[in-house]
């Protein structure tokens, strides 16, 4: 029989999973939805990295993260090629920096300001290894106003979403604050 410590984090483990697993999913169907440009895509797997932080914390929402990079290029095909370091970098920095924010100031920022830091260090970093690794040019900083922009449009909406599930799921999963039950 498991001790109730053992029970829990088996528990957790299982949820952890159940969360990689959709954020997985997303991440691999994202690539079907239509983009406004070609290197610009909606960061819905997000939701599933802040509702991860909401509920469980830093470490856990890192995992998440990685878990979902690592698996979803191996699916979609882009596994250590430019793509998948661009999106490694800018999910482990956000992840990061949302994690930060909640940690550090839970009650100043809602899951919507949260989801926008992320969003805004998400695109940053990923604007700043393109430079590194494949541009090599500053004029792809001329773009960041336009990504930006975009980021504001999907970082409020994954926020909201993230607001949304989160609260449902610390309903059923019987949880009050991050990593605690």
């Amino acid at each position: 029989m498991l001790s109730a410590g053992r029970k829990m984090e088996l528990r957790e483990m299982v949820y952890l999973s159940l969360l990689s697993t959709f954020a997985i999913v997303i991440h691999s169907l994202e690539i079907v939805f239509p983009s406004p440009l070609p290197w610009l895509r909606l960061g819905l797997a997000n939701i599933i990295t802040l509702v991860t932080l909401l509920l469980f914390g830093i470490k856990a929402g890192l995992f998440v993260t990685t878990i979902r990079v690592l698996v979803g290029s191996l699916i979609t095909g882009s596994f250590l090629n430019p793509g998948f370091f661009l999106s490694l970098s800018g999910g482990v920095v956000s992840t990061l920096a949302m994690g930060l924010m909640i940690s550090l100031f839970r009650n100043a920022f809602s899951p919507i300001g949260i989801s926008l830091i992320g969003a805004f260090t998400h695109n940053l970093t990923q604007i700043a290894m393109a430079y590194i690794m494949i541009v090599k040019r500053k004029e792809i900083f001329l773009l960041t106003p336009v990504i930006l922009g975009f980021a504001i449009i999907t970082g409020t909406f994954n926020g909201i979403a993230s607001s949304l599930l989160s609260d449902h799921l610390r309903g059923i999963i019987g949880m009050k604050s991050v990593g605690r039950r």
